[in-house]
């Protein structure tokens, strides 16, 4: 048998994850035959079925879901063996893949990046922002090098990093400005706008209100703060965001801001990476850099 090659996994996990030669393709950056003639040599080399082709669809056959497990542990292990030779340079140089969740990124990575870029000229960050959960499982499987998300996340295998905190802004209709500051028993009968299912910023907007996760609720439910934030305008009803949010997402939008009693509620924000990771040394010194840049004053609404 051939040597199976580390572009061939690599094409397999694509596709395995994808479902489609052209997507698979599309996110390997290669042309669908190449990406179809590697599957079907690696098949050949096989001498077993990785896929069931349809119409619309491929997917994994039984072997090729047993085949889908090894394989992912292959590729980690390569990616560990690439960050080996990255933490033996003198330089943190190469790439940083790095993970943001929804919530955050918009609001801090232009922050951070001018930091970074200063600190390491020759580090080429790649930034994926999605949900924690799916950070989670990119983490795990070494397709990210580090997370900045929501904490705590109490993993084991993971090392968390405290960065800052922020406190929770409540978001009403221009015409509620200077009106009471509702209670969270207050809030919670009010109509409350939310993020929906799965952004963990929603769960922590529930549990400021003392809302069961799972209550029905009779309210809008947004991709984007700053839908949520528009949506108030238009007097729909009324959201909570993060304080580093204000100021990008209520720039153009006719509402009124109001900060909660002391002690307000908050979020820990911070950054998280496999404890198993050759480059900790230097994911703490990135922690740092990160840190310091995010710092911000408190100001008035």
């Amino acid at each position: 048998m051939a040597n199976i090659t580390l572009k061939q996994l690599r094409y397999f996990e694509a596709l395995a994850g994808q479902g489609h030669f052209g997507r698979a393709a599309e996110l390997c950056s290669v042309s669908q035959p190449a990406l179809s003639m590697q599957i079907k040599e690696l098949e050949a080399q096989l001498g077993m079925a990785l896929f069931e082709r349809g119409a619309r669809q491929v997917r994994l056959t039984a072997f090729g879901e047993d085949f889908g497990r090894h394989a992912r542990g292959v590729l980690r292990g390569a990616e560990e063996l690439e960050e080996m030779a990255r933490k033996a340079q003198e330089e943190f140089s190469g790439r940083l893949r790095l993970g943001v969740i929804p919530t955050i990124a918009p609001y801090l990575l232009p922050r951070i990046f001018k930091a970074l870029a200063a600190k390491y000229p020759r580090l080429d960050i790649q930034v994926r922002e999605t949900l924690t959960s799916k950070l989670l499982e990119e983490l795990d499987e070494g397709r990210l090098d580090a997370a900045i998300l929501a904490l705590p996340v109490s993993e084991p295998s993971f090392e968390e990093v405290p960065l800052f905190e922020e406190s929770f802004v409540l978001v009403r209709p221009e015409g509620e400005a200077g009106l009471p500051v509702p209670s969270a028993d207050s809030l919670s009968q009010m109509r409350l706008l939310l993020l929906e299912e799965g952004h963990c910023f929603r769960d922590q907007a529930l549990s400021v209100c003392s809302i069961p996760q799972m209550r029905p609720r009779d309210g809008f439910d947004a991709s984007s703060l700053s839908t949520l934030v528009q949506m108030v305008g238009a007097g729909m009803g009324v959201t909570l965001i993060p304080e580093m949010a204000v100021p990008v997402e209520t720039r153009s939008a006719t509402v009124s801001l109001a900060r909660f009693a002391s002690p307000e509620p908050m979020r820990s924000v911070g950054m998280i990476w496999r404890k198993s990771s050759p480059l900790i040394d230097q994911l703490r010194e990135v922690a740092g850099v990160v840190r310091d840049a995010a710092a911000y004053t408190k100001e008035p609404l």
